[in-house]
């Protein structure tokens, strides 16, 4: 068994929270090339059951996976790496949301060296607008990780 997977308990949790701007819309549009209307075009989005641009999906996935690497951080090296996204929007996001990201660990794969999260994203109001699951590899330090 991976000794470092002993650095991860059951209900361990990571949370952040973050006010979504227009600019992060734009310049995570730049990094993705994700320039759909939907996201950055009002005209285009007036026309949609939103009725106004909505933040991309991939942004709180980007949020998750900033706790994720917060959690890749408790194993000493060669640490641990993102594995596994599986994420449901559930709700848009609009410019001014306050989005609470929150994982919280629910199982080990100790054979796997897996580590298994519930990651959630709420609003300001308390609306969960995407949730799922996340997977973390801890690296075995006593294999070469090429094999």
């Amino acid at each position: 068994m991976n000794p470092h997977m002993t650095c991860y308990r059951i209900g361990d949790e990571a949370t952040m929270a973050k006010t979504v701007t227009e600019y992060d819309t734009y310049a995570w549009a730049g990094i993705t090339g994700d320039f759909y209307g939907v996201h950055l075009n009002e005209e285009h989005a007036k026309k949609t059951q939103f009725g106004t641009r909505i933040v991309h999906g991939s942004l709180l996935v980007g949020f998750i996976g900033t706790l994720m690497g917060h959690m890749a951080a408790k194993a000493p090296a060669p640490g641990a790496v993102s594995y596994r996204y599986d994420m449901t929007f559930r709700a848009p996001v609009f410019f001014g949301d306050t989005i609470t990201s929150r994982l919280e660990l629910t199982e080990r794969r100790d054979q796997a060296n897996e580590c298994i999260f519930a990651a959630t994203c709420t609003n300001q109001n308390g609306k969960v607008v995407a949730s799922g699951q996340a997977t973390l590899k801890v690296l075995n330090p006593e294999k070469n990780q090429k094999e």
